[in-house]
């Protein structure tokens, strides 16, 4: 059955990303699907909307005419409060929305009726995370080089170059976490000469990693008294932890911090789960660093926007396979790809499905099953 998929405009701030590329938009409509774009949508990424209309799309003057016509919203991030009166129930918004970081925002799409699956929870039948993995590809990597940029002095650093030179030793570099983020960034961070020591509670993992990373990398098993040593030594702490759907476990508190280097750099990738740094909160591309105990804190909640072509075309070819079966069957079609792909519920028709979620705020989970969705 045909659907109409519309595709707003980003309005957070600094967000140059669109939701779908034309070549998803031309999938759709040769499945008989019609797509609305905003115009001006891919404009940030370098998308005019000629592109979309070659493509088979719809260019729409405005916001309220896309949520209006549409059955499924395809956007990048989580909708604003200005968004909100514009959802309809029975809507499905397919988006990150990395509720466990925001009660308003978990609330306000409770109310709205609407359905919400969310690329950060759905998994595939390896019980990976085919959607959030080219984002975090993306945010690992820019993580290194956003942390070498300000540890330079005019940027309030330390006025410490990253790979040393010879007869100067590199900079020192914890990563928290090594999932696909702490991978990327331990293969940059490595790869220009630092002194790399990623953490990581799964000894598989960490095995992994040892085998695939360079001989300047150290995996240690994550445990706090380890991880305040590391980090009062560090130049550059890279926060990089994961729970998917849940808040960022609290892994550097505020006392550690205030030990750390003066001119020092944090830069916390899980700042859009509510960050695993005591002093991190979200800042924004425009405004993306502030100096807390000494130490210059960087935690911008969309990394990726600020490298919107590579990002779009990226996230595209993740999200355009669970577009096309959502367009064909709406929840049902999701929930037939089985229960990994089913994670991606995290709200429906005012009621939480997703455990990480409910147990952020203290909320009623609901089981898919038993609910008969």
């Amino acid at each position: 059955m045909a659907a109409v998929v519309g595709i707003p405009r980003e309005i957070k701030k600094d967000e140059y990303r669109v939701a779908v590329a034309p070549s998803g938009v031309h999938f759709l409509a040769e499945e008989g699907h019609r797509v609305l774009i905003e115009k001006g949508a891919g404009v940030g990424s370098g998308i005019p909307d000629a592109e979309y209309l070659h493509a088979g799309g719809e260019i729409a003057a405005g916001p309220e005419e896309i949520y209006a016509a549409c059955d499924v919203i395809a956007k990048v991030k989580e909708p604003l409060p200005a968004e909100y009166g514009l959802i309809r129930p029975g809507q499905i918004i397919f988006t990150f929305f990395h509720f466990a970081a925001s009660r308003e925002l978990t609330e306000a799409m409770i109310a709205s009726g609407a359905t919400c699956i969310a690329y950060e929870t759905i998994r595939d039948r390896q019980g990976k995370l085919p959607i959030l993995t080219p984002m975090s590809e993306v945010a690992g990597r820019m993580s290194v080089l956003e942390g070498a940029k300000y540890l330079e002095k005019p940027f309030g650093g330390r006025g410490v170059l990253i790979s040393g030179v010879p007869g100067v030793e590199p900079a020192k570099v914890v990563i928290l976490g090594g999932g696909v983020v702490g991978l990327n960034a331990a293969q940059i961070a490595g790869g220009v000469g630092a002194q790399v020591t990623i953490f990581d509670v799964n000894s598989e993992r960490l095995r992994y990693l040892d085998d695939v990373l360079p001989p300047n990398v150290t995996t240690l098993y994550s445990n706090p008294l380890m991880i305040r040593k590391k980090v009062l030594q560090a130049d550059l702490v890279i926060g990089a932890v994961l729970v998917a759907g849940a808040k960022a476990p609290l892994l550097v508190k505020r006392e550690d911090v205030k030990r750390m280097k003066d001119g020092s750099v944090i830069l916390d990738v899980a700042v859009d789960q509510g960050g695993c740094v005591e002093t991190c909160r979200p800042t924004t591309h425009s405004n993306p660093t502030f100096v807390e105990e000494g130490v210059v804190h960087y935690c911008v909640a969309n990394m990726p926007g600020a490298v919107a072509r590579t990002s779009t075309f990226a996230l595209t070819n993740a999200t355009l396979p669970y577009l096309l079966v959502i367009a064909r069957g709406g929840v049902r079609g999701l929930l037939d790809l089985g229960p990994e792909a089913a994670d991606g519920i995290n709200i429906h028709r005012g009621k939480v499905y997703h455990k990480g979620v409910a147990e952020a705020f203290q909320l009623r989970v609901t089981d898919l099953v038993e609910a008969g969705v």
